[in-house]
C-alpha cells in the first residue's frame, strides 16, 4: 500500500460539472510517478461519464498497458471507452491504482491487532460500502462487485468474448482481488435484502470452482440466522430457489455437526450411518 503520509504526496480531486459531464482529474504527486505522463480520458458506461488519469498510473494494469500500446501512434488526445463498465466500480479501480485501496478503506487497530473498515454505516449497511448495480437493479455490496462481475470484451479493439471474470482479474490486479475479499469479510450490519442480492450476484458470476466468495455469504447467513428466519425477503428467495440454497443447506448441516461435536464430544451419524 502506497505511503501517503507526506502531505505533498496526497491526491487532489478536481471535479468539473457541466450539464451531464462529470470529469474527475486525479492529480497525484508521488516520488516514483512521471508527472509529465500523458492524461488519458476514460469514458464509462452508456452515459459516457468521463474520468481522467495519468498514463503511467493506468499502465500498472496490464489491461490498460495493452490499450495504451495500441494507441501509441495515435494523434490527438488519448481516450479509452469502456461501454459496459459501471462508473462506481471503475472509480474503485482508479482509486486503488492511485492509493492502493478504495473507499471505505482498511484501518488497522494496533492496540487490538485487528482490521476494520473506515466510515461505514453499519446500522443500515448503506453508504460507501454499497452501490446500485444496473444489472441487478438494486443495491449490492461494493466489494462483491469489485471481486466478481461480468466484464466487457478483454480488449476494446479486439474481437469480443463472453467471458465472466472478476474486475480485478480483468484489469490484471490480483492484489485488488485479495483486498476485496478481505474487506468483504469485515462487513457488518448489512440489511438482509442487500446480503441476498449480493449473494445471488456472487453466485451468478463465479464458477463453481471459486468457492471463497460463496462460502463467505453462506457463513454470513448462518451467523445471522436469527434475523434471516424472520425475513420475508429470505422466504421469497428460498421459494425462488437456486444453487445457493442447496449449498446453504449443506453448510447448515456441517455447522450442526460441528456444534454436536463440541457439545457431545463425538461425531454424530445420520440414519444411514454417515
Amino acid at each position: 500500500m502506497r505511503n501517503l503520509s507526506n502531505p505533498t504526496h496526497r491526491p487532489v480531486h478536481l471535479y468539473l460539472r457541466k450539464d451531464r459531464l462529470n470529469l474527475l482529474w486525479l492529480l497525484v504527486l508521488k516520488p516514483n510517478s512521471n508527472l509529465n505522463s500523458a492524461i488519458i480520458t476514460i469514458s464509462i458506461g452508456p452515459s459516457q461519464r468521463l474520468f481522467a488519469a495519468h498514463e503511467d498510473i493506468l499502465c500498472h494494469s496490464p489491461y490498460f498497458l495493452e490499450i495504451c500500446r495500441q494507441q501509441y501512434f495515435s494523434t490527438g488526445s488519448k481516450r479509452i471507452d469502456l461501454i459496459d463498465e459501471q462508473a462506481e466500480v471503475f472509480s474503485c479501480i482508479l482509486e486503488y491504482l492511485y492509493k492502493g485501496d478504495y473507499t471505505p478503506k482498511l484501518s488497522y487497530d494496533k492496540k487490538h491487532g485487528s482490521w476494520s473498515l473506515e466510515n461505514t454505516d453499519s446500522a443500515s449497511g448503506s453508504g460507501e460500502s454499497t452501490l446500485f448495480h444496473n444489472g441487478v437493479g438494486g443495491i449490492v455490496l461494493k466489494d462483491t462487485v469489485v471481486y466478481v462481475r461480468p466484464t466487457p470484451p478483454p480488449r476494446p479493439l479486439l474481437p469480443s468474448t463472453n467471458t465472466i471474470q472478476c474486475a480485478a482479474e480483468k484489469y490484471g490486479l490480483p492484489e485488488l482481488k485479495r483486498l476485496a475479499l478481505k474487506k468483504q469479510g469485515l462487513q457488518s450490519g448489512i440489511q438482509c435484502s442487500t446480503i441476498l442480492s449480493s449473494a445471488r450476484f456472487a453466485y451468478a458470476h463465479t464458477p463453481d470452482s471459486d468457492s471463497r466468495l460463496r462460502a463467505h455469504y453462506l457463513a454470513l447467513i448462518i451467523r445471522s440466522r436469527n434475523t434471516f428466519k424472520r425475513s420475508g425477503t429470505m422466504q421469497m428467495e428460498m421459494e425462488a430457489g437456486g444453487r445457493m440454497f442447496f449449498d446453504l443447506f449443506v453448510a447448515m448441516v456441517n455447522h450442526l455437526v460441528s456444534v454436536a461435536v463440541v457439545v457431545f464430544g463425538s461425531n454424530t451419524q445420520d440414519e444411514s450411518g454417515n
